[in-house]
């Protein structure tokens, strides 16, 4: 690992602010945080250490200001926390010992139908809709799944949380954008309790992160709450799609990386 430098912590502090304003309206700040960790020199399970860290209080910070606005009501959520922390928790464990390659090609699948049902939904998240599950299924199939995700591998998480809001539970974008922080907080703390315990976090460079993180992610939930769905929607999608085209070009075997080049090579 490279000497933190005052000029390196510095550009950890604005990749941390980044990645909270972007993580706190449509997820996905992890794509900003992750590299400019692994750029100091980390291994990657240190950068995903770390990287739990320092997200966990930009996650926080954004669950306080929806909830201090009326959009989240944290008792409602035990379930959700329950079983986000016990998924993420089971993820963490497994990540340290087994390799993430059949997760890198599922996901671009998975963000890609979540970019499409949010583009072509014109109304889709602007109102509360009819639901398909109560809560209590719900948090358990999602918590456990969605969690487990992202403790074993995680980007595009925020992503699929708010399609499952939206779709499933039929929450308006604003409203599943406020719910999405309390299990990202919640997945984010359970990671990192058991990558701490493990050693691998890096304090310094988590600390100095986390400092951009409160800033970056109250700016982001201010500017939710403010402009809705206007800001949330089209974020979300972009994310959704920055996220895929980072996957499938990380990964050369990946089932759409092979298909493109075999477009472009025709």
């Amino acid at each position: 690992m490279e000497t933190l430098t005052y000029e390196i912590l510095g550009w950890l502090f604005l990749a941390g602010l980044l990645g909270g304003f972007v993580d706190s309206i449509a997820g996905g700040g992890g794509l900003i945080s992750v590299p400019a960790l692994l750029a100091t020199g980390m291994t990657p399970v240190q950068a995903l250490a770390t990287n739990k860290a320092q997200a966990m209080f930009g996650s926080f910070t954004a669950t306080l200001t929806y909830a201090r606005q009326g959009h989240v009501n944290l008792r409602d959520m035990k379930w959700a926390i329950f079983f986000t922390f016990t998924g993420s928790a089971s993820g963490t464990l497994l990540v340290q010992y087994l390799a993430s390659d059949v997760l890198t090609q599922i996901i671009p699948f998975l963000l890609i139908g979540a970019a499409l049902y949010f583009l072509f939904g014109p109304k889709i998240g602007e109102v509360d809709r009819h639901h398909y599950l109560e809560k209590f299924p719900f948090y358990m199939i999602f918590g456990l799944s969605l969690g487990f995700y992202d403790g074993f591998f995680g980007p595009g998480t925020g992503s699929l949380w708010a399609l499952a809001f939206v779709s499933v539970l039929g929450f308006n974008m604003l409203k599943a954008t406020a719910h999405t922080k309390v299990v990202n907080f919640t997945s984010n703390f359970s990671s990192f309790l058991f990558f701490a315990f493990a050693g691998y976090v890096l304090w310094v460079p988590a600390l100095v992160m986390a400092a951009g993180q409160l800033l970056g992610a109250r700016l982001g939930a201010k500017t939710a709450i403010k402009h809705g769905t206007r800001v949330i929607k089209p974020l979300l999608v972009s994310v959704s799609l920055v996220i895929t085209a980072k996957l499938v070009y990380d990964d050369p075997d990946n089932v759409i990386h092979q298909l493109v080049l075999s477009v472009v090579n025709a």
